[in-house]
């Protein structure tokens, strides 16, 4: 039996070649989308792997962004860029969070053609949609995107399409880099020349500053005041009502110029600033129109017949944009009041409160801006000539009762001028021009913005009705007397003071003074 021999050496093995893993380089690029009306910023990720040649987007994509997969690689493949023979997965992160449009096609035609260079650059959003020859196009969401981006201070600079520089030049502060094609854009990130190449827009309309601050406003007149003939007291609380921004109330007979003056109004508004003018191009393009930027306030005029979802905004999956805030920082004029539902008239209320729309869907929940001037006209009776001295009223008395009981007293109190139209006469003139008026409400808008106020005398809270809208000694007492009086809530006290206020800026006063106090009085609803 042989011994086995320890030799005490252990036996010699050949070497293990053990290879280095190389880390996959993980580029990320910078998106927006739009939840609701708020942009939320999304970060594009992607990884390229050895496996079954693929291309994947995750992180709850729409299906606009899962096309997007066909154009990119059509636009790559017809610039020259070889696609990679890989697997490629693409995250839009946060994942949790839904995301739509076609402005991400850059993002990841950028990622795929640059996947074995780092991209370092942080704080560049990337927008565009990819034509199938590389060619790169607007969005119609990319202003809302945009603006929104830079109201909450989360963009500086950005690579967007060339085509939409005509809008978006309008938003100071970012620093646009236009670019045409695909090819163009992969050279700027490969160069890292990121120096914006577009020039602030300058605004063309009639302007002046108050405190450094820019305020626009154009002279044209569509229709003319001077066309309405008569009616003077009407024109004047139209002047008072557009001064400050006042919700109006007409009644009177058919034809005797409710829609002409509600509809000449809305050239003769305050002056707007920059930013007014942005958020009413921000709604328009969420309506799908594209906005002309000019310093005219907007005026919406939805018929009476239309639905509650069409004048507030709606939708099962997707909530739209309603008349009322289309009509935001302008007028929204309902024609023949009592005639609309009262589902809409009562869901009024909320807006011309809370200067906001609050939609709320199972699949969306959003809220819109909508600090509008509420304008009104209606008929003292289902005929009309309840007031008329010539024609006779063909009305019962309950007829005339469930017409006016249309309107409830909170809906009626939120509104501050009332107004019954005189009757149509044959020796009635035009007496005042728009461009009269217009420029009477210019004076009082710069008399409230010398005093710091930041909203119109119409849009004041509480508290800045008690800072500004200051009563001497005898207007005091005549409004003390009328509270006891005509038993005035406390919404109508300040709905008063606010209208005195707009009554004395237009006489030039420091102070609300008697004279002042009286006529804001007189356009108090009568009960």
């Amino acid at each position: 039996m042989n011994a086995i021999v320890d030799s005490g050496t252990p036996p010699k093995h050949s070497p293990i070649k053990v290879k280095e893993k190389k880390e996959a380089i993980v580029n990320r690029l910078t998106c927006a989308t739009l939840d609701g009306v708020n942009a939320k910023v999304i970060e594009v990720e992607a990884t390229f792997t050895k496996g079954l040649p693929g291309f994947a987007v995750v992180g709850l994509a729409s299906n606009d962004i899962q096309e997007s997969k066909e154009r990119t690689k059509s636009a790559l493949l017809t610039n020259g860029f070889v696609f990679p023979p890989l697997k490629i997965t693409v995250n839009l992160s946060p994942s949790d969070l839904k995301k739509s449009g076609t402005h991400f096609d850059l993002s990841l035609a950028l990622l795929i053609a640059l996947h074995k260079t780092v991209i370092e650059e942080e704080g560049l959003f990337v927008f565009g949609e990819l034509g199938l020859d590389g060619k790169i196009k607007t969005s119609s969401m990319l202003f809302p995107l945009v603006l929104s981006l830079k109201e909450q201070g989360l963009i500086k600079r950005a690579i967007v399409p060339k085509e939409s520089i005509a809008y978006l030049s309008h938003i100071t502060g970012v620093d646009f880099i236009a670019v045409e094609t695909l090819s163009e854009a992969i050279k700027i990130v490969k160069s890292k020349n990121f120096k914006a190449n577009v020039e602030a827009f300058t605004y063309d309309s009639e302007t002046f500053s108050i405190d450094t601050i820019p305020y626009y406003f154009e002279k044209k007149y569509e229709s003319d005041f001077l066309d309405v003939k008569g009616q003077s007291v009407a024109k004047r609380a139209s002047l008072i009502a557009a001064a400050g921004m006042h919700n109006f109330l007409m009644e009177g007979n058919p034809g005797c110029g409710k829609s002409m003056i509600a509809k000449r109004i809305k050239d003769i508004l305050p002056p707007v600033f920059e930013e007014e003018i942005l958020s009413i191009a921000k709604h328009q393009f969420l309506d799908g129109v594209t906005p002309n930027f000019s310093a005219l306030r907007p005026i919406r005029s939805p018929h009476h017949t239309a639905t509650p979802a069409s004048v507030f905004g709606g939708g099962s999956s997707m909530a739209k944009i309603g008349e009322v805030a289309l009509a935001h920082k302008g007028i929204l004029f309902f024609d023949e009041l009592p005639h609309f539902s009262k589902a809409v008239l009562e869901a009024l209320r909320e807006p011309l409160q809370d200067k906001k729309v609050h939609i709320a869907r199972v699949n969306a929940k959003i809220e819109y801006e909508a600090d509008i001037m509420f304008v009104a006209a209606q008929n003292p009776c289902p005929c009309g000539n309840l007031l008329s001295k010539v024609k006779s009223c063909r009305c019962s008395e309950v007829e005339i009762k469930r017409y006016q009981n249309k309107l409830s007293d909170p809906f009626l109190d939120r509104i501050d001028i009332f107004v019954v139209m005189q009757e149509v006469s044959s020796e009635d003139k035009g007496d005042v021009t728009s461009s009269q008026m217009h420029e009477a409400v210019i004076e009082a808008f710069k008399m409230q913005k010398q005093r710091a106020q930041q909203r119109l005398n119409g849009k004041l809270t509480e508290e800045e009705v008690e800072r500004y809208c200051i009563l001497d000694a005898s207007a005091a007492k005549i409004l003390e007397s009328a509270i006891g009086k005509f038993a005035l809530s406390h919404r109508s006290i300040a709905s008063v003071k606010k209208i005195g206020r707009t009554i004395a800026d237009l006489n030039k006063h420091v102070q609300i003074e008697k004279s002042d106090i009286l006529e804001a009085l007189s356009y108090r609803r009568r009960k």
